[in-house]
Formats: C-alpha cells, structure tokens, sequence
C-alpha cells in the first residue's frame, strides 16, 4: 500500500487522542458518583466497582463481534464505529443524574468502543512485514502517552470546570481522533461475502484457532500479561503508604511510580519494537517476559519507595517490550482476511484479564497481605513466560505460513 506511512501516523495521532479522551474521566468517576447522591462509603464502593468493571465485561463479549465484522466490511469503518461511538456514550455521561444512567452508559462504552483493538489490526494489516515491529511499537508507545495523559488532564478539567465539562472535552477529543481518521485513512477495498452470508460476517468464526495452536498460545499468553500486570492496580496506593516513612507524600510518590513505569514502557514499546525484526519476536517476547518475572516479585520485599521505583520502571520496561511482539507475531500467523477477529478475540482476552487481575489483587491482599498480590501475579506471570517459549517450538502450519507472505 503505497500510503501505509501516512494512515499508520494518522492512526498513531488519532489513537493517542482517543485515549486521552478516554482515560480523562477514570480519575473523576468516584467524586461524579459521590455529586450523584451516593455518599455511603460502602454503596460508593459498590457503585465505583460497579462502573470500572462493567466496560471490561461488555468489551469482553463484543470485541471478537467486531473483530469479525472488521474482516467482513472493513477495519476503517469499526476504527470510525469505536471513536464516535465512544464519544456519543461518554458525552451522554455529562448529562445522567443517577448512578445506574452512569452504570449503564459504562457499559455501552465497553460495548460500543475497543479503538486499541481496531487500531492494532489496522495497523497490522496496512504494514510491510519487516516494519510490523516497528509500527506496533509506535502505536503502543501512543496509547501508554494517552493512558497515561489522560487521568491528569481529566483531573485537571474537573478542578477548572467541573465534571460534566470533563466528559464532554472526552467527546471533542474522541471526535477530533475520528475527524484525522476520516480524513488521512485509506484502505485497500474489503474483499465480499457470498450472498446469504450475513451470519457469516457477523458472528465470529474461531475455526482458524483450532488449526493454530500457536495462535491459541498467544492470546493466552496476552490475557495472562493483562492479568499479572492488573492484580497490583487496586493495592498499589496503600503499599506505597505502608512502605513511605511517616507516610508523608504519598500521592506524589504514587504518581512518580506509575508515571515512570508507563515512560518506560512507551519508550520500550517504540526502541524493542523496532529492533523486534532483528532480534526475532519470540526471542525477544521470551526474554522481555522472564526479565519482567525476575522483578516482578522482589517488588513484595521492598522496603521503601524509591526501591519499588527502580524495579517498577524495570518491569515497565520489559512488559513495554513484549505487547508489540505479541502483536506482531498474531499478525504474521494469523491469515490476514481473519485478523480482525483473531485480534479482537485478543482484546477480548484482555479486557478478561483487566476484569480478573484486580479481583485476584484485592482478595488475596485482603486475606494475606499486600505482598500477596505481588506473589500472585508473579505466578501468572510465569506462566506467560513458559507460554512464551512453547511459542518458539511450534512450527506454523501451512495457512499460517502462507498467511506471512501476506502479512
């Protein structure tokens, strides 16, 4: 594709403002909850679990649906379904006045949105093999850069104007990204369905999976990074006060640290990503997930900021680089008229995983400590390791093969 350069920028432009737009709000959805009524510390947590869960299970059972329809009727239309859906939902937000308008509207978003998941196997699909590293890396390094400017600025618009002006501002920002998509993103015409196969384009077919055991290890592989990552997420805060002397300066030390993993894994997603071609994606996924085991559970033994510090930026690092290898070796063994729903059966493992991670952190610490969640994510952790090296010992088959030529 002679502009594959120009769409992959334009999907790299729009995707971090995307992201921005949706992770704006996360930071303001308990006080927005509190301004709705709910002032009952316990019903708040229900509430506020309720509305960060709800978009992950909804995803989880949407995502491969889309998926398919990106092979059937094209990646450019569900990247354009993504972004404006999401900005009709989350503008929706501003104007509820209860918690459940808020609950469901969450889950619609998850239902209707997945930019990372179009994003991604557009971009695979558009790039030249031997750039397939690189341009999965850049795309990752853009959605850390919005994730992680996101919640800041979220928090800004709500101190300056209010919260229902924040989901709005998300609005503008997912439909300026869908504005560069409309204007900048070509594709190659999608090639048609028989007649009578409406069926066919809609529910998702994962035939090609039971042929590719290699491509089965993968989304595994995947769906347990996203949960060893996420079984930290709710403790992390309170760890970081156990540890902190006198507990004094607590947020900022909480931002430092995840602000420096997610530096971290940005620029690893963009520099690994790129050399990934060289080095050879399996090398390189099983080196980057065994470094991230080895500091992964010394981080239950820290005793004191600065030393989770170093060892979270490190593990940032190694988890940075192993997503565009995983990415990228879906997209070399996947047939490319299925890589819509091969990934988007990826995001939908995922978003499992983003829904369980948690889960196992806070029941585990809540019984056992907060070195708990750490050994328990070091386990799953292992265990996508040793997914990654049963990985470099399956040959593709034979469509997989032909599907690299392709890719």
């Amino acid at each position: 594709m002679q502009n594959w350069k120009r769409s992959f920028y334009a999907i790299f432009a729009a995707e971090i403002l995307a992201l921005i737009g949706f992770n704006a709000s996360i930071p303001i959805i308990p006080f927005f909850i509190q301004d709705l009524g709910v002032s009952d510390p316990a019903r708040l947590n229900i509430w506020v679990g309720a509305c960060a869960t709800a978009p992950a299970i909804c995803m989880f059972v949407f995502a491969p649906l889309w998926g398919q329809l990106a092979d059937s009727h094209g990646k450019r239309p569900m990247l354009l379904r993504a972004m404006i859906g999401g900005a009709v939902v989350i503008a929706l937000m501003g104007a509820v006045n209860r918690p459940w308008q808020l609950l469901v509207l969450r889950g619609l978003q998850g239902a209707l949105s997945g930019t990372v998941a179009a994003a991604t196997v557009f971009v695979a699909t558009i790039s030249p093999r031997e750039r397939l590293g690189y341009t999965l890396g850049m795309l990752q390094t853009g959605i850390y850069v919005g994730v992680s400017v996101g919640p800041a600025f979220g928090g800004l618009l709500a101190d300056l104007f209010g919260y229902r002006v924040t989901f709005l501002a998300t609005a503008v920002f997912l439909l300026a990204a869908a504005a560069i998509v409309m204007r900048f993103v070509r594709e190659e015409s999608v090639r048609s369905r028989p007649a009578g196969s409406f069926l066919k384009s809609v529910i998702p077919d994962f035939s090609p999976l039971a042929r590719s055991p290699g491509l089965i290890v993968l989304v595994l592989v995947s769906g347990g990074l996203q949960i060893a990552t996420s079984t930290v997420a709710p403790i992390l805060p309170l760890f970081i006060q156990s540890i902190s002397p006198q507990a004094t300066k607590v947020a900022t030390m909480t931002g430092l640290i995840l602000g420096g993993s997610a530096i971290a894994a940005a620029l690893s997603s963009a520099g690994l990503g790129r050399a990934s071609y060289r080095i050879g994606y399996e090398r390189l996924l099983a080196f980057c997930l065994s470094g991230a085991v080895l500091v992964f559970l010394p981080q239950a033994f820290v005793r004191n900021p600065i030393q989770l510090l170093v060892l979270r930026v490190i593990g940032g690092a190694m988890i940075g680089g192993s997503e565009p290898s995983i990415n990228a070796m879906i997209a070399m063994r996947a047939d490319r008229n299925r890589q819509g729903m091969i990934f988007g059966l990826n995001a939908s493992m995922n978003s499992a995983g983003a829904a369980i991670g948690p889960m196992i952190g806070a029941i585990s610490s809540a019984g056992l400590g907060y070195a708990s969640a750490f050994y328990a994510g070091t386990v799953v952790l292992i265990a996508s390791a040793i997914g990654a090296f049963t990985v470099k010992k399956i040959v593709p088959s034979a469509p997989e093969m032909g599907s690299r030529g392709a890719a």
